[in-house]
């Protein structure tokens, strides 16, 4: 099993570090960004649990980071997302005619 996208779990076939040109195939996410970096943190300081000097703006866009490590996503964190779209299409199916 390859690295999972950061925004809809995929996996996306990619093994070790993404490079800055690498997506999700499904999502189109930008894979070598800071939310799919195991060092990003939204309650520390600039997001990142590394010492960086500068913020990076747009957190879901690819960058040149040296700190970037890829987030391990686990299969309970898969569970979570699938539950999530099966109650929303249940909720969905709840309007329609």
């Amino acid at each position: 099993m390859g690295l999972s996208c950061w925004n809809c779990g995929r996996d996306t076939g990619i093994t070790g570090k993404p490079t800055r040109v690498d997506h999700c195939g499904k999502c189109l996410a930008d894979l070598k960004c800071c939310r799919g970096c195991r060092f990003y943190d939204p309650t520390a300081a600039h997001h990142c649990r590394e010492r960086i000097d500068e913020t990076v703006k747009n957190k879901e866009k690819a960058n040149f980071c040296d700190f970037f490590q890829p987030r391990v996503v686990g299969a309970r964190a898969l569970d979570r997302m699938a539950n999530k779209e099966g109650r929303k299409k249940s909720f969905d199916d709840l309007f329609k005619d």
